[in-house]
């Protein structure tokens, strides 16, 4: 297998070797800082391979038995996500060495390693890679400090990869749960919320108390002054609700022009003083409208709300039954003039 490279070697011709590699051995990351002499040593060890397109030269699970230096062509490394879908990581080009870390930590191959197209590389087993540590200890040292170098950069890279990752899912988590319109928590989330509050009942239920809130008219807004329009309204209704309540209420944009507010360990009269602090500040906010849908020139508008409040565990002992007496409080409020705050019956 290594008598061409052997022959090289041995007749001194380490140019014409050179050559024969490109450059992508030499320039290796693994063997900076070593002399000619240290690098031919190593050489010895080396065996060469070559590996056709769509090929793996290792999978995921493997074992971990040789350290590989990629002499010409491309790798793509994938590892396999939960759904069993081979996820794309990263790109192994000429110079680079991979599949050490199996080696050093005597650990099956984190990922599979495909040719992207036809490709050569240099192995070293991994029983030379700890003879030559032993045998030759300095050049041992290069390479571990190589290996050391590369991995920290790989970390670098890792950890900024985890954060671009981490602020991606954080987002994507937002989004789902969230209005995009308004920036408010949704029905998802509020759902989700009291189900929790109701679910550690192994020391009873903790008082909550569930505001409902419906704009008044709101259909006159979006007729009049156009669907834009009625759009703004919510979220200016959105900042103020979110001016008006404490950290850790929950403001949700609950369906349409339907808001709710989960206050927790807030009992009736706490409550209905914050419904009231809501309901004053939505009558009393001017907000600036399109004249018409066709008309851009601002006309000042206002409007009010309607507000239903339940409690639990005193008018309901699931989110079902508290969802239900917030919207029948709701009801009654409207029924009886609009623009005011009620409990259920």
């Amino acid at each position: 297998m290594f008598d061409k490279m052997n022959d090289k070697m041995n007749d001194g011709s380490y140019d014409e070797l050179n050559d024969e590699l490109n450059g992508s051995l030499v320039h290796s990351p693994l063997f900076a800082g070593m002399s000619d002499p240290e690098f031919r040593t190593v050489l010895a060890f080396l065996e060469r391979r070559c590996i056709n397109k769509g090929d793996a030269v290792f999978r995921e699970g493997d074992c971990g038995d040789r350290l590989y230096i990629l002499l010409s062509g491309k790798f793509n490394a994938y590892v396999s996500q939960q759904d069993g879908t081979q996820r794309r990581m990263f790109e192994i080009r000429p110079g680079d060495f991979f599949g050490e870390m199996s080696i050093i930590a005597s650990e099956p191959r984190s990922a599979t390693l495909t040719a992207a197209e036809d490709t050569e590389v240099m192995a070293l087993p991994g029983a030379d890679f700890f003879r030559i540590i032993s045998e030759h200890p300095m050049i041992g040292v290069k390479m571990l400090k190589a290996i050391s170098t590369v991995q920290n950069s790989w970390l670098d890279q890792t950890s900024q990869n985890l954060s671009d990752l981490i602020r991606w899912g954080e987002a994507a988590r937002r989004r789902a749960i969230t209005d995009e319109m308004t920036g408010l928590y949704n029905r998802r989330f509020l759902d989700d919320s009291i189900n929790d509050r109701f679910d550690q009942g192994s020391v009873g239920i903790r008082t909550m108390s569930l505001l409902v809130l419906d704009l008044d008219r709101i259909h006159y807004v979006n007729e009049h002054h156009g669907p834009a329009a009625g759009d703004h309204v919510f979220t200016v209704v959105a900042d103020i609700l979110l001016s008006c309540t404490r950290a850790g209420d929950i403001c949700t944009r609950f369906a349409g022009d339907e808001f709710a507010v989960l206050l927790p360990d807030t009992g009736p009269e706490e409550a209905k003083s914050i419904a009231e602090r809501i309901r004053e500040t939505i009558a009393a906010k001017t907000i600036m409208v399109s004249k018409t849908p066709e008309v851009t020139q601002k006309v000042p508008i206002n409007v009010a709300t309607s507000i239903g409040i339940a409690i639990a565990p005193i008018h309901a002992k699931s989110r079902e039954i508290l969802l239900l007496a917030a919207d029948n409080a709701l009801k009654k409020a409207k029924e009886q003039g609009r623009n005011r705050v009620n409990f259920p019956d």
